[in-house]
């Protein structure tokens, strides 16, 4: 099966400009395409999760990737499925970020020699002269057919600033100057980036008088139509440090019932003949497709010595055995008070709870358990002595473990 017929049958394409070109493009080995990452945090996380296994297929199959990291978009911020305007970040911020991006993409893409490139857009759009860009862009850009773009339409009713209201030309500018720069003849990108991403093929349609091409991804969505990759704590990091490897099989594991053969299909690299025979899995099989499905993705992700320590940990905690492997937290000396410290910092300085409001509304709610033991007194007092050694498993909700020491 060529790599075009197998995206489509993982269920990862959503929208293309011209299909068969694009699919004579990369079953030959003759597209150097572009994925975009704009730098709003130090990590990826599951979100951009999709797009840097496309990437990977795509260059398995002799396709050269671009990875794109936003430096200057990121000063602007795309408004693509936001309700609101996103926070200013200084120059620092946005520096720091892509340099945390470049390490994580590492584990994906290989970037030797003539096999893929990392460039930062930060390198034109920095030093953009802005009438001179009014003058070469904007007579190619129609206001009333912007204004009809889905990534404008959630900021409407809220107000969309004409900060945002640049981003498409923008990204448009930067398909314009790779196609220049590097003969980056196609784009990839989530589904909610296809008005942008056409932006940009009519820019170098109208510029250069050249064919571009564009393909969305399909975006990883529940049963219930909601992004895959957020927790009720936040997103899923692909950083270890602030989503630890065993969170994030879990986060797998514990997937609904109707998503997990979806997922299997769209982000592992299993063979699509071993997932077809899966599709007829029911009952107490999903829960082996869910092993399957944490297992591959945190060893893409985390390697497979994780994957397996991961994978040890959840069965030992589901059989109520021994959680060697489970996530840690350290409790320093000047944490405790009289030796002791009480249940409510002790979760939220383990991680488990971002606030102490929510700590304490776990226990209020008897979602909070030590060894096993349930506790729901706010006042609950943990002595130092107990840290020492092998510590304590300290437990919130049904699925989210820390083993507490000093």
């Amino acid at each position: 099966m060529k790599i075009y017929d197998e995206l489509v049958a993982r269920g990862l394409i959503a929208q293309v400009t011209d299909e068969e070109e694009i699919r004579e493009l990369i079953n030959n080995g003759k597209a150097t395409f572009y994925i975009g990452f704009d730098p709003t945090a130090d990590s990826l996380h599951v979100g951009h999760f999709m797009a840097l296994c496309l990437m990977k297929r795509l260059q398995m199959a002799g396709n050269k990737p671009i990875a794109l990291i936003g430096g200057g978009t990121g000063y602007i911020g795309d408004p693509s499925g936001r309700s609101d305007m996103r926070s200013m970040m200084t120059p620092e911020m946005i520096q720091h970020n892509c340099d945390c991006f470049k390490k994580q993409m590492e584990r994906f893409i290989d970037f030797s020699e003539g096999k893929a490139m990392m460039v930062n857009n930060a390198d034109w759009l920095l030093d953009l002269n802005y009438v001179e860009l009014l003058r070469e862009v904007g007579p190619h850009f129609s206001v009333n057919r912007m204004l009809t773009a889905e990534c404008y339409k959630q900021r409407m009713e809220k107000g969309l600033s004409f900060l945002e209201f640049n981003y498409m030309i923008m990204q448009s500018y930067d398909f314009y100057m790779l196609y220049q720069k590097y003969g980056c003849n196609m784009q990839f990108g989530g589904d909610d980036q296809w008005s942008n991403m056409l932006g940009g093929t009519e820019l170098i349609r109208r510029k250069l008088g050249k064919n571009a091409c564009a393909m969305t991804i399909t975006l990883l969505l529940n049963s219930e139509g909601k992004k895959m990759g957020k927790t009720q704590s936040g997103a899923v990091w692909l950083d270890p440090n602030k989503t630890s490897p065993f969170d994030f099989y879990q986060y797998w594991r514990n997937v609904a019932d109707a998503d997990v053969l979806k997922c299997i299909r769209m982000l592992t690299f299993l063979p699509l003949e071993q997932i077809d025979e899966m599709d007829k899995w029911e009952g107490s099989q999903l829960n082996k497709a869910k092993e399957i499905l944490a297992y591959e993705l945190t060893a893409l992700v985390h390697g497979k010595e994780e994957a397996e320590k991961s994978q040890e940990s959840a069965r030992a905690l589901f059989s109520s055995g021994n959680a060697a492997n489970m996530p840690s937290a350290k409790i320093e000396e000047a944490d405790l008070v009289d030796g002791n410290i009480d249940l409510i910092s002790l979760l939220h300085k383990s991680g488990l709870a971002n606030t102490r409001s929510e700590a304490r509304r776990a226990i209020e709610q008897g979602g909070v358990a030590i060894d096993g033991e349930k506790v729901t007194d706010i006042k609950h007092l943990v002595p130092g002595e107990k840290l020492q050694g092998d510590g304590i498993v300290l437990k919130k909700g049904k699925k989210n473990f820390r083993k507490v020491t000093m």
